[in-house]
């Protein structure tokens, strides 16, 4: 029987409000059995930069990503976000390691080939090294990735991390039973986009074609679904989505989807 794995992606709005962040790294260290954090830092990098005159361009959510806007990015993501975190969790007696996709070549990538837009420095992830994850894990350390990956060739990536959680779902799915978790601002899937409390609480692949069909799931939803639905037809056990009070036991108003 394999052992459970919890991995964990938290979206900008909690990270840029420092309580909500001190909140959930709270509830993040007490979630029981080995974990993995992934995490972004979108927002602030995009202060950053105007803070620098670097212009952000985004092209339907998505950041392009030039050669200086890679600066910025890997001095947010990899770190003065990535490091708060890590120190954040060892005031929480979780034993951290912040990881960028280079570190211990754990997860490569390639530049995202030119079609309709030039994503810039943007990365698709190629493969996830489980290996050498596993045995971080197994020394008792939590990994925090942040939205980073590589080449292999010495070039760095901004890789969505909504993309890097489902990645290294699938990826350690070989070796661990996998709960895949995106935290977000809503308790869940909405019916009704105008009530808080209208959480789908059951979506299976059969569920999401009617809630497709009736315009319930759109928009930012979408690629967040898709996530969900690739990481599972790729054998990972069940991906929950929900704000940060699901990582409580004793939690029920949230998201489950399973296949």
């Amino acid at each position: 029987m394999k052992q459970k794995l919890s991995i964990v992606k938290i979206g900008g709005n909690v990270i840029e409000n420092k309580d909500a962040l001190a909140k959930f790294l709270a509830l993040f260290a007490d979630v029981i059995g080995p974990k993995i954090l992934v995490h972004g830092g979108g927002k602030l990098a995009t202060h950053l930069a105007t803070k620098l005159g670097i212009e952000s361009k985004m092209v339907d959510g998505r950041r392009i990503t030039d050669e200086e806007t890679l600066k910025v990015i890997t001095m947010v993501y990899g770190g003065l976000t990535n490091k708060n975190i890590v120190a954040q969790l060892q005031a929480n007696n979780c034993n951290a390691i912040g990881l960028s996709g280079a570190d211990g070549n754990t997860i490569k990538a390639h530049k995202r080939p030119v079609k309709e837009i030039d994503y810039g420095f943007a990365g698709d992830v190629d493969s996830v090294n489980s290996d050498i994850i596993s045995k971080l894990l197994e020394a008792g350390l939590t990994p925090v990735f942040c939205a980073m990956t590589h080449d292999g060739k010495g070039q760095l990536l901004n890789t969505n991390a909504d993309t890097i959680a489902s990645e290294l779902a699938i990826g350690m799915s070989e070796i661990y039973e996998i709960t895949l978790y995106y935290c977000f601002e809503k308790k869940g899937v909405l019916s009704d986009i105008t009530d808080e409390n209208s959480v789908v609480q059951h979506i299976d692949s059969i569920k999401y074609k009617q809630l497709l069909k009736d315009g319930i799931i759109a928009d930012g939803m979408l690629p967040k679904l898709e996530n969900c639905f690739h990481a599972l037809n790729k054998k990972v056990n069940k991906v929950c989505i929900g704000n940060t009070t699901m990582l409580r036991p004793e939690s029920k108003l949230f998201t489950t989807i399973t296949l």
